[in-house]
């Protein structure tokens, strides 16, 4: 074998290995030992036209752009704990796939969300990069938002429990006690959050999953 041909066939093998690697990478889950422990997860998700009249914050135009018409996005799914706040940032994040980010982009408004919940929060879990995502899907394609809520064209004034009421109204099979609102100090929504067992069965939620304690809050018209 020439010397041309002997260094192609190395440079070949080499890109083969740097390749399993990677997905070996993306497919490894994390040993027992560096598993943070949880009771369930918050399926958590925002409430873009509210999120985006909020002064701090930086703000994408894919979010919060004019005629975008993005009203409830994917925040993240959370690990929980059943009294105390969930396990955050747990190490080891590599970043996630440009494959997975683009899966994802039909439930988070950016790629720099899903970095950060990766980093944050699924790193928490004990699964892959891949297998949180898959999960993430799962869990946001379980929940139907109310059609009233989904597309607002005008100002909204709406107590928290009718919100919750309206999310239980259209996910039936979920206990009552699965949804939690959460928001803004100037009474603007921020968030709903639904609560699921590991293994994405709807339950009611714990303590420390929050409610926001305000009479009535507001939900802006999409944009």
């Amino acid at each position: 074998m020439n010397t041309s041909i002997h260094r192609g066939v190395a440079a070949a093998l080499l890109l083969l290995m740097i390749s399993g690697v990677a997905g070996a990478q993306t497919r490894r889950r994390r040993p027992p030992s560096e598993i943070a422990d949880f009771s369930y997860y918050l399926l958590v998700l925002s409430y873009a036209p509210d999120f985006c009249d909020q002064p701090q914050g930086k703000k994408d135009f894919r979010e919060c752009g004019a005629g975008r018409h993005v009203g409830f996005v994917v925040h993240g799914l959370w690990p929980q704990g059943e009294t105390s706040r969930g396990p955050e940032r747990c190490g080891g994040a590599s970043p996630v796939s440009d494959a997975i980010v683009q899966s994802m982009l039909k439930y988070f408004p950016t790629e720099s969300l899903i970095q950060h919940e990766w980093s944050a929060h699924g790193t928490c879990t004990g699964l892959s990069a891949a297998e949180y995502f898959a999960l993430v899907r799962k869990a946001r394609d379980t929940v139907a938002v109310p059609p009233d809520l989904t597309q607002a064209t005008r100002s909204i004034e709406i107590s928290p429990p009718q919100i919750e009421e309206k999310f239980h109204a259209s996910n039936p099979s979920f206990p009552r006690g699965a949804f939690r609102t959460s928001c803004y100090r100037d009474g603007e929504l921020n968030e709903v959050r639904i609560c699921l067992n590991k293994d994405l069965v709807p339950r009611s939620c714990g303590p420390s999953a929050g409610e926001c304690a305000i009479p009535s809050v507001r939900l802006l018209p999409v944009r």
